[in-house]
């Protein structure tokens, strides 16, 4: 999906010189979340799974809301 890899490619040109070791195993883990299930949880069309709710998905999200990255919409 092209809406996915724009969240996460932009966040990841903004912030991958900056990630330590434990926070890239974390993006590593979001690049494995089916595409919808991960727009849907930037968006807030989808409630985030607790187990998935870091501080680096925070981050990822905030950075899209802000329209820093890709332009995301609830749909």
């Amino acid at each position: 999906m092209r809406e996915t890899d724009l969240i996460m490619g932009r966040f990841a040109d903004a912030t991958i010189a900056r990630l330590t070791e434990g926070e890239l195993v974390e993006f590593e883990r979001l690049i494995e979340v089916p595409d919808g299930e991960l727009l849907a949880w930037v968006t807030g069309a989808a409630d985030v799974p607790a187990d998935y709710d870091t501080a680096l998905f925070r981050r990822l999200r905030d950075f899209n809301r802000s329209g820093q990255g890709a332009e995301v919409r609830a749909r």
